[in-house]
């Protein structure tokens, strides 16, 4: 059995007991997590949403939250002496899914 959830913007293929690392969540540690924006679930039968399956839910537990590897901005202007140069590391949460309830 498998969903497709849609958060931070992304749409997300999840199983049950499977690890998934999205977008920052405002959620502690070690609490349970519940997305309702669940876009297809399928077991034997498929069921598509429209946008949204009604009353299906994905249930989540965080494990931990941290940032990405830092990644570098160069900008350069050629012919002007002008570059500039940035980082950046996303944020982001772990959550290992429990139950995909349809």
């Amino acid at each position: 059995m498998y969903a497709i959830i849609e958060t931070g913007g992304k749409q997300v293929k999840v199983e049950v007991g499977q690890a998934i690392y999205v977008e920052k969540l405002e959620v502690a540690e070690g609490e349970s997590f519940t997305f309702d924006k669940v876009l297809l679930v399928a077991d034997k039968d498929v069921k598509i949403g429209a946008p949204y399956v009604k009353g299906a839910t994905v249930e989540a537990k965080c494990e931990k939250h941290g940032r990405g590897k830092k990644i570098r901005i160069f900008k350069y202007r050629p012919k002007k002496h002008s570059h500039t140069k940035q980082g950046h590391r996303q944020a982001y949460t772990k959550l290992v899914v429990e139950a995909i309830n349809a």
